[in-house]
């Protein structure tokens, strides 16, 4: 009987190794599917910035006056509303990536920024009328929360990437990671 009981409580001990293995296991993958999940968020961000439709509305907006009510935008822009439209639909997802954490705000910040808080100042004015046209203060409300949030997390003291990170060297120089 010694003998029997013996080997039942080492079965006992490997079965407990063996289930808190798997469970570390399982611990280890989640997390590292949510590193990837975010990893391609971050990519799919950086895409949509890439894009000439993206390229030529960001061109577009930054060429209008601080102010520009949406009556001027019509008149002096013809295509206006739609680079409008497009910068604030992709700020908006943008902003909701980040608030549910699924983009890193460090990547949002490094990525757009200055970008978005310019891009706020310069259409803040014809979502505000858009706002009043629907009746409805949620229209781009996740833009102006990412712009806010920005502009909070930014760190006017510190130098811009280019004069921060002059002495950056990459960790090696092969395709291996």
């Amino acid at each position: 009987m010694t003998d029997l009981s013996r080997l039942a409580n080492i079965a006992e001990i490997l079965s407990a190794i063996i289930v808190i293995g798997g469970i570390f296991f399982a611990l280890v993958q989640v997390r590292q599917t949510r590193q990837q999940r975010r990893e391609l968020a971050a990519i799919e961000l950086f895409r949509s910035f890439g894009s000439p439709q993206f390229t030529e509305a960001y061109r577009t907006v930054l060429h209008f006056s601080d102010g520009l009510t949406a009556t001027e935008m019509k008149q002096n822009y013809p295509s206006g509303e739609e680079s409008a439209m497009l910068i604030s639909t992709t700020m908006e997802n943008i902003g909701v990536m980040m608030f549910q954490r699924i983009v890193p705000a460090a990547v949002v910040s490094n990525l757009i920024g200055s970008s978005a808080f310019i891009l706020w100042r310069k259409l803040e004015p014809w979502i505000e009328e858009l706002r009043g046209e629907l009746d409805s203060p949620y229209a781009f409300e996740w833009f102006q929360w990412l712009a806010m949030k920005l502009q909070e997390l930014q760190d006017d003291s510190s130098p811009p990437a280019y004069e921060a990170h002059t002495d950056w060297v990459p960790l090696n120089m092969t395709n291996d990671f």
